[in-house]
């Protein structure tokens, strides 16, 4: 009777500590609540450090389809410069992607961003780094850009190369007749470079806005050219 008693109680004792393995391992494999991204302002401003000059003005543009536009004055040089391409998030971070293919870091705190490195690591410096957010419209320094540009239908649209993004192309009568001439009976896109900037303007016919791309020169068609080449 001993024997039997003593067998019950031992088995009893193993399940319960497989029950007690069994919940902690649940609590373990448990995923944590996924935190929401809060969404990002679009205009941001600030003076950067310059080793050269007295600061580098910038302003940064994030348009909503996932693409950005980055203005750039050199304080003291009289000198701007802009840069655009795509733009995504990590929980913490900005990721730019240039139209060179080169990558900016920022960490977003609150309604401002901090520039990191070229690693995305934080700069360890006693000098400011930061961009507020504000309200500014985009930037207009002419960029070079490089794409497929079609007209058709009274209407001109142009493919970008570096974001694969397509873009309505603010009406031109010089680009469109060179296209015209370039593409010849085919209704192609014909390969151009040029300069030019992206602006927001009213949808023709319509009281809705879009964001156009707006020719500032140097245009050269290359037929028989395309953005694999």
């Amino acid at each position: 009777m001993r024997c039997r008693v003593l067998t019950v109680i031992a088995v009893c004792s193993m399940f319960t500590l497989l029950g007690c393995n069994n919940r902690a391992e649940t609590q373990i494999i448990t995923p944590e609540p996924m935190v929401e991204l809060k969404p990002m302002q679009q205009s941001y401003r600030g003076v950067l450090p310059c080793a050269d000059c007295e600061g580098i003005e910038t302003s940064l543009f994030l348009n909503k389809e996932g693409t950005w536009v980055m203005d750039q004055t050199y304080l003291g040089k009289n000198s701007s410069f802009a840069s655009y391409g795509t733009w995504a998030r990590t929980a913490d971070k900005l990721v730019l992607t240039a139209e060179n293919g080169d990558k900016i870091y920022f960490l977003a705190k609150d309604d401002s961003l901090e520039k990191l490195d070229t690693e995305g690591n934080p700069i360890q410096s006693s000098l400011n780094y930061t961009l507020r957010a504000v309200e500014a419209p985009l930037p207009t320094t002419p960029m070079s850009m490089k794409g497929e540009y079609t007209y058709y239908a009274d209407a001109a649209v142009f493919a970008d190369c570096a974001t694969g993004r397509t873009f309505p192309v603010e009406s031109n009568a010089v680009l469109q007749e060179e296209y015209l001439e370039m593409r010849g009976k085919d209704l192609k896109p014909v390969f151009l470079q040029f300069d030019a900037h992206f602006a927001v303007q009213p949808k023709p016919d319509s009281d809705k806005l879009e964001k156009v791309l707006v020719s500032d020169g140097q245009a050269k068609f290359t037929p028989g050219k395309s953005c694999k080449d």
